[in-house]
């Protein structure tokens, strides 16, 4: 891989980081150091009574730009597809055919023979799927990678 020896050990970085952060907070401490020392006189006005303003003019209210509206966009060529547009809508067809077929659950509980038996074969459909689909999906996928692929 490379030299370890060469790389700087973790506590290294680490100290370098802090010493980074204590040049950056010197930095900005150093002009507040440079102010003067509190007199007598500053401590004897700071326990008087703060000095109140009062605002009599008034001040003008800055205008506030309105910002600028942007430029129209130009609406981007449509990306090229994988698939056709009859392609999109056969599938879309077909999926609106599927959701049809699909039977409303009947409520919970219910006491049909056709609402136990449903009961009774969701755990059994369950596992058959878990152990099945990839398998069934992996092999029609490729099935139809191979019928694209062969024509071209």
């Amino acid at each position: 891989m490379g030299d370890v020896s060469s790389e700087p050990s973790m506590e290294e970085i680490l100290s370098s980081i802090k010493r980074i952060i204590a040049e950056d907070s010197d930095a900005t401490l150093s002009p507040q150091r440079g102010r003067r020392a509190v007199t007598p006189s500053d401590a004897e006005a700071s326990d008087a009574e703060p000095e109140v303003l009062e605002l009599t003019d008034q001040a003008d209210e800055p205008e506030t730009a309105e910002p600028e509206a942007a430029p129209p966009r130009e609406e981007a060529p449509p990306k090229p597809t994988l698939v056709s547009e009859a392609a999109v809508e056969a599938s879309r067809s077909s999926l609106a055919a599927l959701s049809a077929l699909v039977v409303k659950p009947e409520v919970v509980g219910s006491d049909t023979l056709e609402g136990m038996v449903r009961e009774m074969l969701k755990p059994m459909l369950a596992d058959w799927l878990d152990q099945r689909l990839p398998d069934v999906v992996e092999r029609l996928v490729a099935q139809e990678i191979h019928r694209i692929t062969a024509r071209g």
